[in-house]
């Protein structure tokens, strides 16, 4: 058994809207589904014959073993859950804080906790409700998609939970989760593991797996739901990071990068053109040239320390969005090269800016630090490090 704990570093502040939402989750089993788990099920209730006719009841005296077996609990499920065969509005939100037992909740608020706090405090306090309830009923509806006619009800956080947790594993790669190993006799221990093999692990093996066996559906537990809301947030960060400076790219430059009119040089006289500019101390236009004329893979033929200026003069200007995707591209398209560590130290440095972002910034002054050749460069790395944790400390004091 492989079990979350609690995971590092965690971002500044208070993630006041995760706890929210933990509330919410037990307090609605503590003065709603307990109460009515102890409660006998109303045989005037209208929606009884349904239900047993779910449950395959055929004939009275299966229906009377049935009844007594029942809860009002059960039928308060078959009401709020949602049902795709009987899909309301409604239910896609009440199903997300109704669960099945003290174990289904503990489980998901246990994830939530862990997770949570990183991705509220990356979106805000706002956008984190809205995201949220989103990816739960995207889980939902993606659920619903394999099994389209069942009347059984999904309820449980977990679809919610697994949109927070495709966000975590985009945007905190480098967190480490302490995990308890329980492999009675054998081991049974805490190991600090990467958050996103904890991730995967429950991705794949906890989820896609039984998903495939089961064909969609069955087994008790909604693995659609999961992979859905993973699906949904992973899809969600990717677009945060990269949508908004698309747009703003599109809106062009502004009259002070403008260049002459000309037609668009050939990819090696842009690339001459750019290095020429950065030599002559000439970076603004040659950062004009490099965003008007260079498609994608152009800008590759570019050499590091060229691409490399480019993104420190975005950074110089304050234009963190075009700077930082300057450095996370340089990142995943020359992850061998001998300037690594500069990208790294850049994109942090771009990332401390912009609001939210001091966790994931954490992140690259962690791997700067780790492929650093300069001292110098890491150096520089750990007072930004040390500055983010004094940061944190002071927020917890206040």
């Amino acid at each position: 058994m492989f079990l979350p704990i609690s995971d590092s570093p965690n971002p500044p502040g208070t993630p006041y809207v995760n706890y929210l939402f933990i509330g919410l989750n037990v307090a609605v089993f503590l003065f709603v589904s307990l109460p009515l788990t102890n409660a006998p099920v109303n045989p005037g209730d209208p929606l009884l014959i349904d239900y047993l006719k779910v449950m395959g009841v055929r004939n009275a005296m299966q229906a009377r073993i049935a009844i007594d077996q029942l809860s009002a609990y059960d039928l308060f499920v078959f009401r709020h859950g949602y049902r795709p065969g009987a899909p309301s509005v409604q239910t896609l939100f009440s199903s997300l804080f109704l669960h099945g037992g003290w174990m289904h909740l503990l489980g998901n608020m246990l994830f939530l906790w862990i997770f949570g706090d990183n991705v509220e405090h990356r979106l805000g306090r706002l956008c984190y409700v809205l995201f949220y309830l989103g990816a739960g009923v995207a889980a939902t509806l993606f659920f619903a998609i394999f099994v389209p006619g069942s009347l059984v009800p999904l309820v449980g956080a977990s679809g919610a939970i697994s949109g927070v947790l495709g966000c975590y594993f985009l945007w905190f790669p480098r967190n480490r989760v302490r995990t308890f190993v329980f492999l009675f006799p054998i081991l049974m221990t805490t190991l600090f593991i990467p958050a996103r093999w904890v991730l995967g692990f429950y991705l794949m093996v906890d989820n896609l797996l039984p998903f495939l066996v089961n064909r969609g559906g069955g087994g008790g537990v909604a693995h659609g739901a999961h992979i859905g809301g993973f699906i949904a947030g992973f899809a969600l960060a990717y677009a945060v990071d990269r949508v908004p400076p698309m747009l703003r790219q599109r809106q062009g430059w502004g009259e002070e990068e403008a260049l002459p009119e000309e037609g668009p040089p050939d990819r090696a006289a842009t690339g001459e053109k750019i290095a020429g500019l950065l030599r002559a101390g000439n970076p603004q236009q040659a950062a004009a040239l490099y965003q008007r004329y260079l498609s994608s893979d152009r800008r590759r033929t570019l050499t590091s320390p060229d691409l490399l200026a480019i993104g420190d003069f975005f950074l110089s200007r304050a234009d963190y969005d075009r700077a930082l995707g300057i450095f996370r591209r340089f990142i995943a398209q020359r992850p061998g090269d001998a300037l690594l560590e500069h990208a790294y130290l850049g994109a942090g440095k771009a990332l401390i800016h912009k609001p939210r972002c001091i966790t994931s910034a954490y992140h690259y002054f962690l791997a700067a630090i780790d492929v650093a050749r300069s001292e110098e460069l890491a150096e520089e790395a750990r007072l930004h490090l040390r500055a983010i944790e004094r940061l944190g400390s002071r927020e917890k004091r206040g």
